[in-house]
């Protein structure tokens, strides 16, 4: 373990990304399974895609990786996350893109947050 890094647990991961491990537990009913998949996130290509389609003003494919990240974000209860991509996701649908930087800031800050938790569980 790396100086200064403290190892936590699955509830004190979902603690700290300000997200609900009980009602994940309430759907998935193992701890197992929902670490499994927590691990597995910071792989996930949604959020990169998403930064990349959005510098090249692609709208489709910017809505497509914005509904994959949302969609991952709201089954594994990261709801900070998955709140912050729902308001980009619907501008992205209607056809657009958003006016300044200020809701791919807040996607990037939640997912941030979300990815240094997920890097302490059991580090």
């Amino acid at each position: 373990m790396q100086k200064g890094i403290t190892s936590m647990n699955i509830n004190e991961c979902y603690q700290a990304m300000g997200a609900d491990y009980e009602e994940v537990f309430g759907r998935l009913r193992s701890e197992r399974l929902i670490t499994k998949f927590v691990l597995k996130f910071p792989g996930d290509p949604s959020f990169s895609q998403l930064q990349s389609t959005l510098e090249e003003k692609n709208v489709e494919e910017a809505f497509r990786a914005a509904h994959t990240l949302k969609g991952v974000a709201q089954n594994l209860g990261f709801t900070p996350l998955y709140e912050a991509t729902a308001t980009l996701t619907e501008v992205l649908r209607a056809g657009n893109l958003p006016e300044d930087d200020n809701m791919m800031n807040a996607v990037a800050k939640e997912y941030e947050r979300t990815v240094a938790a997920i890097e302490q569980l059991n580090a």
